[in-house]
């Protein structure tokens, strides 16, 4: 799990790499992997801020940075939150824009020798980012997206959370628990009495959010501990392990039957 060129998880959302730190890290391994962290600036109810889903994935990417000799990118902190338009402060670019974004970050990378790129997704909504992973990898390139739902399912029930990965929609026990943990100064009061829960959300993107909640939760946050987030993120860390050996084998990824 750990190797050469990893190192503690000891620094902030942006990344603190000189030049130096990423030529020696790529140094000691036979195919460099970058994480991209990507999130959203959308609305969390009134106790999370509009950067949770940033905050979110540039958790998740610095703890698998701490295991494994990974480039750690800076985050895209505005991604696909149009079902969130009518709180204020949410904004939103293109799924085309997006989509782009990652692409040329993909092309800078491999330019300069990285040729594998893992995408650490923390907004849902940002659906294009399968289809750039989908793209990518049939044109030969090396490119994954992460946390997969089912990595999510493993630390959920590592953690000890509660709620299901449906109830569990948004700002509720998973993104406050990670918050509590990683970011507990920007957790404010009212997750305690904020539960609310809209299980069924078939018409999601055609109404939008607002259709299914008033307060712009949907979730069971009063459930969310520090501890709760602190084993979820070990549990994503622990899961990107398989991920890692697939793209960094020397065959390369193939395909994997059950």
């Amino acid at each position: 799990m750990s190797g050469s060129g990893a190192r503690t998880a000891g620094f902030g959302v942006v990344p603190a790499d000189t030049t130096e730190d990423v030529r020696m890290r790529g140094a000691g391994v036979s195919t460099q992997v970058a994480l991209l962290p990507v999130g959203s600036f959308e609305q969390h109810g009134p106790f999370l801020p509009l950067a949770t889903d940033t905050l979110v994935a540039c958790a998740v990417a610095r703890e698998i940075a701490g295991a494994y000799p990974v480039h750690l990118l800076p985050p895209v902190t505005i991604g696909c939150s149009h079902e969130h338009a009518d709180w204020p402060g949410t904004v939103s670019i293109s799924s085309v824009t997006l989509h782009a974004v990652v692409r040329d970050i993909a092309d800078s990378l491999r330019r300069s020798g990285v040729g594998t790129l893992v995408v650490v997704n923390g907004h849902g909504g940002n659906y294009v980012l399968g289809n750039v992973v989908q793209e990518a990898s049939a044109r030969g390139e090396r490119m994954a997206l992460f946390p997969a739902a089912e990595d999510w399912e493993a630390a959920r029930q590592r953690s000890g959370v509660l709620t299901s990965l449906l109830t569990d929609m948004h700002a509720g026990e998973i993104e406050t628990s990670i918050l509590l943990h990683a970011h507990p100064e920007f957790v404010r009061p009212g997750y305690e009495s904020a539960d609310f829960t809209a299980d069924d959300r078939r018409h999601l993107l055609t109404v939008g959010m607002s259709a299914y909640t008033e307060s712009g939760v949907i979730g069971r946050p009063s459930l969310g501990s520090a501890e709760k987030g602190k084993e979820l993120l070990a549990g994503l860390m622990e899961s990107f392990g398989a991920l890692f050996e697939l793209l960094t084998s020397d065959s390369g990824p193939a395909p994997v039957r059950g």
